[in-house]
């Protein structure tokens, strides 16, 4: 059976209150190109380009929108290189790597879906 208690504590964050942690969560890494970013980090830092061309459909706007968000949140870390042409990579900060476990059971999650409602069709 569920708890049915109320929490009486909010989480301020940034200026937002949030009265569910599952809310504050997903106002963390909730939208698609978020938790895609995270995704492709997981096996090391990537260069801003690389990174970007690895998300399909993905936007410079909204590619630089949502990767300032993640380092403004702390999940991502940004390293900038003394070189010229500039080198930036981009690599997952603690906070982040702890996120990749529940990333890749969404994944599994997905692949499961799709298999079990024979959503995959071969490739070209």
């Amino acid at each position: 059976m569920m708890n049915n208690e109320v929490n009486k504590e909010s989480i301020n964050y940034n200026d937002k209150q949030f009265n569910c942690s599952l809310a504050f969560t997903l106002h963390l890494i909730g939208d698609k190109y978020k938790s895609l970013i995270l995704f492709h980090l997981k096996d090391g830092a990537q260069r801003s380009g690389e990174l970007q061309k690895s998300i399909t459909d993905i936007s410079s706007r909204m590619f630089t929108y949502s990767i300032r968000a993640l380092e403004k949140d702390k999940l991502v870390k940004r390293s900038v290189y003394p070189v010229t042409p500039p080198k930036v990579e981009y690599e997952l900060a603690e906070e982040g790597k702890s996120l990749i476990p529940i990333i890749l059971e969404l994944d599994k999650w997905g692949q499961d879906f799709a298999t079990n409602h024979h959503l995959y069709a071969p490739a070209e």
